[in-house]
């Protein structure tokens, strides 16, 4: 028994590292990276900066949720692992794992023996991921505004300034991050995480744009929004509701057009 163990450990050690290993009848075995029948020949790599390997699937999962902001990972279009870790720096590992958590957002769906394509999105679902975001979010808003006192809206000041700084430099990718910091941020003062985990998952699901564009899809949009946060901000620190309704509808009735 002993000198069984010893073999099937002698024959593991020898597998270059980050090879996946499977034990069978004969021992153990190298698995090829390439037998999940990815491809990776006339893909262009991926135009996003080269990840560091602390955190990497969180930074792989980060790298993607940009590009598919930015327009970099095109609706329609198929991508493998291995081609797209490739142009990020990175194994097709962490690639894969961060890809089925986007298909599990419904970002990208499995494409068995290529990878995995980009969901073509409509302009009617968006319109209705804006629909549900106000159903949820516009009565909270609503609440917070005749509830929270108003110097906490006063500390939320600089998460608008990130978003208009973002805008201004026509970053869409980093305006998504701003954008939904400052959503989390003015929802959590009501103190239901539930409901700010879900309306984060609805806006981030709602930022990924259309073919040939859509809502925020240009600097003058993502201004334009940017500046709905300041507005808003004012509104509330000076308690005028009427204000605040008009400019939290207004708001997303803009993420629907």
């Amino acid at each position: 028994m002993e000198q069984a163990r010893t073999r099937a450990d002698s024959a593991a050690s020898v597998l270059p590292a980050g090879v996946p290993e499977q034990r069978g009848a004969a021992g153990w075995h190298q698995v090829p990276e390439q037998t999940r029948g990815e491809h990776t020949h006339s893909e262009t790599p991926l135009p996003r900066p080269r990840v560091e390997r602390t955190s990497v699937r969180g930074q792989v999962l980060d790298a993607l949720r940009a590009a598919l902001v930015d327009g970099d990972l095109v609706p329609g279009e198929v991508y493998s692992a291995p081609a797209l870790g490739d142009g990020l720096g990175v194994s097709a590992t962490p690639v894969r794992e961060a890809m089925q958590q986007l298909a599990r957002e419904g970002a990208v769906e499995v494409v068995p023996n290529r990878g995995f394509r980009v969901t073509e999105r409509s302009a009617r679902e968006l319109a209705e991921l804006a629909e549900v975001r106000a159903l949820i979010e516009v009565p909270v808003v609503l609440r917070l505004a005749r509830t929270v006192p108003v110097a906490h809206w006063a500390e939320l000041r600089p998460l608008a300034d990130a978003t208009a700084v973002a805008a201004a430099g026509g970053d869409r990718a980093h305006y998504a991050e701003t954008d939904r910091a400052f959503h989390r941020a003015m929802l959590a003062l009501g103190g239901n995480e539930q409901l700010v985990q879900v309306a984060d998952d609805l806006h981030r699901r709602s930022q990924w744009p259309l073919p040939g564009g859509g809502p925020l899809s240009r600097r003058a949009d993502l201004v334009a929004d940017a500046a709905e946060h300041m507005a808003l901000l004012a509104a509330l620190e000076a308690q005028d509701l009427a204000v605040v309704q008009a400019l939290v509808r207004e708001h997303f009735a803009g993420a629907a057009d």
